[in-house]
């Protein structure tokens, strides 16, 4: 079933271009990282998602439906600037918050209850939310977000200032309301968390899609000829190689990018003739790496 489609949508502030004919759609049952840089327009679109603001052009359907506002019921959104009301009770705002959703009190208050206790806040229920610290803020927003039990996630940066305790209870949630059929889109920096995480990706620079598929097809698409060595020695032999295109060495461990036509058995004989060799080892691309190069290539007005 397809929950989300989006059509070359425009969106500019100004003499300012945020997002620049932008379109991709998201089926059930998958988590999406929606990634870029600072300023990039993943903020933007997903306004516009949640019909906080509209495009200048193109069109944004949610389950089939275009009035957003019809179906605002059927998306939780976390956004990454956080904000709730810091005088009021812990249960009393999420209440309050069930209620702009629809939610029955009796349901609601179960659900709440359930909340609470799995993310360790049942103890802080009759608490203002002003005396949780920032990590329990943010866990109280989470549950804000899924505790009506959306069709649509939005997370944005959802892990931002948790501890690892944490950041695994809310991975383990995303995991468990994917296997439930939910479509959770995942806009992150991290991109080691986008990494684990995701099936499918969109990455969008300046407003513009640079790359997108999905994650398993992605890191096929930049290769696998990608080195991780351990040695004894120094990197001049490397420097001088025609069969690397760069490297990056970190004294005793060095990550090595071949050029697209090296055998990477060639490099292990020539290296092992020249150093004392603990590690050699063919990778893929980190989604880190990617990330650098394709941003890297558009600001430099490349694909």
């Amino acid at each position: 079933m397809q929950i989300l489609e989006i059509k070359n949508i425009y969106k500019r502030f100004g003499d300012v271009t945020a997002v620049n004919n932008l379109s991709f759609n998201l089926e059930a049952g998958n988590v999406f990282g929606f990634l870029g840089p600072n300023g990039a327009g993943k903020t933007t679109t997903i306004r516009m998602i949640m019909n906080i603001i509209v495009p200048d052009s193109g069109s944004i359907s949610v389950m089939g439906n275009s009035k957003i506002s019809e179906i605002n019921n059927t998306i939780g959104y976390l956004p990454e600037e956080r904000g709730i009301y810091r005088k009021m009770k812990v249960k009393e705002v999420l209440l309050f918050l069930a209620k702009l959703k629809e939610m029955k009190n009796a349901e609601a208050s179960k659900a709440i209850d359930y909340w609470l206790d799995r993310m360790s806040l049942g103890e802080w229920k009759k608490k203002k939310v002003e005396e949780l610290s920032k990590g329990m803020q943010q866990k109280l927003q989470f549950i804000a977000t899924i505790m009506f039990d959306p069709s649509l996630i939005i997370l944005d940066e959802p892990f931002m200032g948790l501890d690892p305790i944490n950041v695994n209870i809310i991975k383990d949630i995303i995991m468990e309301m994917k296997r439930k059929g939910k479509t959770i889109i995942f806009s992150t920096h991290s991109m080691d968390s986008a990494e684990k995480l995701c099936d499918r990706i969109l990455l969008v620079n300046k407003g513009k899609e640079v790359l997108s598929g999905k994650l398993s097809e992605v890191k096929q698409r930049f290769g696998t000829k990608n080195i991780h060595l351990n040695y004894e020695g120094d990197d001049a032999y490397l420097r001088e190689s025609e069969l690397v295109d760069k490297f990056d060495d970190f004294g005793n461990f060095i990550e090595i990018q071949m050029k697209p036509d090296a055998d990477p058995q060639e490099l292990l004989k020539q290296v092992s003739s020249r150093y004392r060799v603990s590690k050699f080892e063919i990778v893929e691309p980190s989604l880190n790496d990617i990330f650098i190069q394709v941003v890297s290539g558009s600001e430099m007005g490349g694909e």
